[in-house]
């Protein structure tokens, strides 16, 4: 994990995401990719060849303000001696975030998010919702300050089906370099329901490849996956909840339906998403 972006509005939420990447930066020796993006029109963007005289005063008013703005995070003691990158971009779509990925060989977006009061805008023309679904590398979504960013009991929620086994060898690295203990969870709900054998039995199938040993299997039983998470991430006092995605085709494909926007707005712990 050499290189981490840190999408920002400049907002208390996208500050909290920043102090954590940068604890993880100072912790893998990485560099900081911070971005913040503004919704102006291509045509009215003077650098990308716009010609609309009365736009330039606004397109420049923004830049000026961002560029102010970053001086005064840049200052922050927490960002001393880490190799902080300042990036502002037009963006017209969320594709945009992956090519900056691309760009830079991103291996981490960490961001943040408002929680339960809805998905709100994390920075100018997008929220964390729309960068879960569209990002090729894993999703760090922070809601509340850390003092110490410390990863020791991690929720690994799957159905553990075949093509989730890359997300797991993901999350099994994190893991690793946290040296925490994974919780390989499947909740069983009235409409999906698997017995207690058959699971076990399916996620030690799923595992036996691996050659990661802390963890162990729980098959926790509720009325909603997502409640599922939820309350077993609560009952153990979970650091962490990781799950895996499918981008755009829906989040965490073993759901029935998509319940990324509830999980992380509901959780009041970290979220990281893998894409499939």
């Amino acid at each position: 994990m050499k290189k981490i972006l840190v999408p920002t509005d400049f907002s208390e939420q996208a500050n909290y995401a920043l102090e954590v990447a940068a604890m993880l930066a100072k912790k893998n020796n990485s560099e900081i990719y911070l971005l913040h993006m503004i919704d102006i029109p291509l045509s009215q963007i003077p650098e990308l060849g716009g010609n609309t005289a009365d736009s330039i005063p606004e397109a420049m008013f923004f830049m000026k303000l961002a560029h102010k703005r970053f001086e005064d995070i840049l200052s922050k003691n927490f960002l001393k001696d880490i190799n902080v990158h300042e990036t502002v971009n037009f963006y017209q779509t969320f594709e945009d975030i992956k090519n900056t990925c691309k760009e830079h060989n991103i291996d981490m977006i960490v961001m943040g998010s408002h929680g339960a009061s809805g998905l709100k805008e994390m920075f100018i023309g997008s929220n964390t919702e729309k960068v879960v679904r569209v990002s090729d590398v894993p999703v760090l979504v922070i809601k509340n300050k850390h003092e110490d960013f410390i990863i020791n009991d991690f929720v690994f929620a799957s159905d553990f089906k075949k093509d989730n086994k890359e997300t797991y060898k993901q999350a099994t690295k994190l893991a690793k370099a946290f040296n925490a203990k994974m919780h390989l969870l499947l909740v069983n709900t009235p409409s999906r329901f698997t017995t207690t054998p058959t699971a076990n039995a399916r996620i030690a199938d799923f595992i036996k490849e691996s050659d990661f040993n802390n963890y162990n299997i729980t098959v926790f039983n509720d009325e909603s996956v997502e409640k599922g998470i939820l309350n077993f991430s609560h009952s153990i006092n979970a650091d962490l909840i990781g799950i895996s995605t499918h981008g755009r085709q829906g989040i965490a494909h073993f759901f029935n339906g998509s319940i990324s926007e509830d999980l992380v707005n509901h959780a009041k712990r970290p979220v990281i998403t893998f894409k499939i």
